[in-house]
């Protein structure tokens, strides 16, 4: 028995707020989802679509071709992925909430995407970077401590420019707030915490008189809470100075972090709950990462391996 018909706008909206609500999702990523979906109810709108129970299989088969052959701003395979991955949600919201009597995208693949590892830089490269961000003045303490944080802590550079200063526990502990306002508990490294102690004391109150009274960590040269792009500009300035060669950017440090780690021999599911991941699945493609220098490494150094 279905519920009474709605039109696809209406359910649409309910779906935003069951995914913000219920399942606690980023606003970003509820964000990303009205984009994706907008496009698909367009798409059927155009072929005189406007309720639930009127898409059939072949509605929803159309627009994955859509997708993959439109001439104008064409998508990659990860973009299609995840439009289509977006519907595929949508249609199990509207089976679930009897609004259908079948989930006519259930057979929906999306196209294969191309195994892509982490990209993370070597312990020298990175101790290169986090020298290079070293002084005295209060932006190169500021810097330094981020950078610091960044490494000894994996945390998404989001994570760390949105830290309060009481998010730093005991000296040896941050609190980070992931997607969806998920908590984890990491600790920090002696050279983090040496980093941090000494932009507390000697750079963040000449900062904070800059400005607003504010709890943020990390502050801008007007006292305000350092913005995701000031960080960026931050990591490739120290990256110049550095000399790496290379293009880095905040993700690098997180990938290299667990990178690392796996490296040095910790468990998987350790690293799992560091980074905050919801599935270890995400945290074992550093361990492929790993096992390609095994193998370069192992190549290279015996004399039958080739």
């Amino acid at each position: 028995m279905l519920e009474a018909e709605y039109s696809l706008e209406k359910s649409l909206d309910r779906y935003l707020r069951h995914v913000a609500i219920e399942r606690g999702l980023a606003v970003n990523t509820v964000e990303a989802y009205r984009r994706d979906l907008t496009a698909y109810l367009a798409s059927l709108a155009a072929r005189g679509i406007v309720s639930p129970a009127a898409i059939g299989s072949n509605d929803v088969s159309t627009f994955a071709r859509e997708l993959r052959s439109r001439a104008e701003s064409p998508l990659t395979a990860s973009s299609t992925a995840r439009m289509l991955s977006s519907v595929r949600g949508f249609h199990r919201y509207l089976l679930d909430e009897g609004q259908v009597e079948t989930d006519v995208a259930a057979d929906t693949t999306p196209p294969k995407l191309a195994s892509r590892l982490p990209k993370a830089i070597s312990i020298e490269q990175m101790a290169a970077v986090l020298a290079a961000a070293q002084g005295d003045t209060p932006q190169a303490l500021r810097d330094s401590a981020l950078l610091e944080l960044l490494y000894a802590t994996g945390a998404r550079v989001s994570e760390a420019i949105d830290l309060n200063v009481d998010d730093v526990i005991e000296g040896d502990i941050v609190r980070l707030f992931g997607k969806g306002g998920k908590q984890r508990i990491v600790p920090l490294g002696s050279y983090a915490r040496t980093a941090i102690d000494a932009y507390l004391v000697r750079a963040r109150p000449s900062l904070s008189a800059r400005g607003a009274s504010t709890p943020a960590l990390f502050l801008g040269v007007r006292g305000q809470r350092v913005s995701r792009q000031n960080a960026w500009l931050i990591i490739r300035a120290a990256a110049r100075r550095a000399d790496l060669g290379i293009e880095i950017s905040p993700h690098t440090f997180r990938h290299s972090f667990a990178t690392h780690l796996l490296s040095g021999g910790a468990d998987v599911r350790v690293v799992q709950e560091l980074l905050g991941h919801s599935s270890v699945a995400t945290t074992q493609l550093y361990t492929l990462v790993t096992a390609d220098t095994l193998r370069d490494m192992y190549t290279t150094a015996h004399p039958r391996a080739r």
